[in-house]
């Protein structure tokens, strides 16, 4: 059996028999030079007076070879050439274009962002109670408008432009709270006198009574996709509902210690806001034993106003009553305030953009004149910097209440009206910026994961 030295194939070995021929080419990926005849080949390159012929390269083979290391008239010429290319001279590449058009497209389209001077539509509310602390206004994915005008709830149809009442009661007893539910079939009704209803919306009839309160119910809440109903009452407590069961009432809470002006639900948490300027985040399965997941104290009046992020469910808003006038966001997965805005005066009604990272906060008093009160205000987020604000009105904004679509808000007002904005919708549909940059992101869809 043929045995190979162990130094045999050594470049030390190669270099003391150069008469020796050798069939092995050296690594495939890294050639070794002792192989190589490295002066034949720079003798090749450069010498053209006498090229060097090795005897076992045919005449095609150095014909072919010849047109690849030779120009049209005969000259040699270097294959490969490499020297840099000065950035200010550089051919932009075609998507260098589109990124930069991009750019100024989204800045063309972010500095259109802005509040509306004017309502769309006007609404008389005749009745309409001025009362910081109720809930009366509800839009529901039907798009029904649901409003309490004093003794009397009426549905408003943005579809049919219609209204027709769904209930009267006596004027003592009027209704306090108003809410959709998840398929807005059902509309809860809280009272004055600590009942809570359940009507039909499309039979106007009365499903079912609900009284486990002792004082009036300002805030109503459905939480999403179940048959769970919470509301919130001037008797301090938080009651949860089980609209299916014939005994309804499935836990109680008694941790704040003035009346529940708020309430919103997210997934399986719930904010709740009260007249004690407190703010408490709820589990689900934890609301039996009334041990809530975080306590708020930050604000310094009545914690009404309550909107969770649409793309960050963990990321809650709340405003602050007059003596407060502060938007915080909260973060629910860390426990903490991760912005506050001081707007100075009393914050009636949060709601998030849906289609851009904005919020809109309603007004009402300020404890300053000099400061503008009553108004809209349009606030870009995470930054929080403002975007406009509507003009000032002779009476405060009372309530907020967004379509099914998210591009248009309404604003129930103490002067008795209604307002609808189309603040969270797009620029006017003949705003060719608009329609460029609409074209633009359709085409700009990218195969990166």
């Amino acid at each position: 059996m043929w045995e190979l030295k162990s130094d045999w194939y050594s470049p030390t070995h190669l270099q003391s028999s150069p008469n020796a021929k050798y069939d092995f080419p050296g690594d495939r990926f890294i050639p070794n030079r002792s192989l190589m005849d490295l002066d034949q080949a720079h003798s090749m390159l450069t010498n053209r007076t006498k090229p060097l012929r090795n005897p076992e390269f045919t005449e095609m083979y150095r014909q072919k070879l010849d047109k690849l290391t030779l120009d049209s008239e005969g000259r040699p010429f270097r294959m490969l050439v490499f020297r840099g290319s000065p950035k200010s001279i550089r051919r932009p590449m075609p998507w260098d274009d589109e990124a930069e058009e991009f750019d100024n497209n989204i800045k063309q389209y972010c500095q259109l962002r802005t509040m509306p001077k004017k309502e769309v539509k006007i609404l008389d509310a005749p009745n309409l109670k001025n009362d910081f602390y109720m809930n009366i206004m509800d839009w529901g994915k039907n798009n029904t408008l649901a409003v309490a005008l004093g003794s009397e709830l009426f549905l408003w149809n943005s579809d049919s432009q219609k209204a027709h009442k769904l209930l009267k009661v006596d004027e003592s007893d009027y209704p306090t709270s108003v809410a959709w539910s998840e398929d807005a079939k059902l509309v809860a009704v809280g009272y004055m006198g600590s009942k809570l209803q359940l009507w039909d919306a499309e039979t106007c009839k009365l499903v079912r009574t609900l009284k486990d309160h002792t004082g009036r119910i300002a805030t109503t809440a459905w939480r999403s996709y179940s048959h769970i109903l919470t509301s919130g009452s001037q008797d301090k407590s938080i009651l949860n509902h089980d609209v299916r069961a014939r005994n309804n009432l499935t836990s109680r809470i008694n941790a704040h210690s003035h009346e529940v002006c708020g309430l919103k639900w997210s997934g399986n948490k719930l904010a709740s806001g009260g007249n004690d300027n407190l703010l408490y985040i709820w589990e689900s399965c934890k609301m039996s034993s009334s041990k809530f997941l975080y306590r708020f104290n930050e604000h310094h009046g009545a914690v009404k106003a309550l909107a969770w992020c649409p793309y960050q469910s963990d990321v809650l808003a709340s405003g602050g009553g007059i003596n407060c006038g502060c938007i915080k966001i909260w973060s629910t997965q860390k426990g903490s305030c991760i912005n506050s805005t001081d707007t100075k005066s009393q914050i009636c009604g949060l709601e998030w953009n849906r289609h851009h990272k904005e919020i809109l906060s309603g007004h009402g008093f300020s404890p300053s004149s000099t400061w503008l009160s009553n108004l809209l205000c349009l606030w870009r987020y995470p930054s929080m910097t403002k975007l406009g604000d509507s003009k000032r009105e002779e009476s405060r904004v009372l309530h907020l209440s967004q379509s099914p679509d998210g591009l248009t808000v309404a604003s129930a007002e103490a002067d008795e009206t209604i307002r609808f904005w189309e603040v969270f919708g797009p620029p006017a549909a003949g705003n060719s910026k608009r329609s460029n940059l609409d074209s633009f992101l359709s085409f700009k869809s990218s195969p990166i994961r």
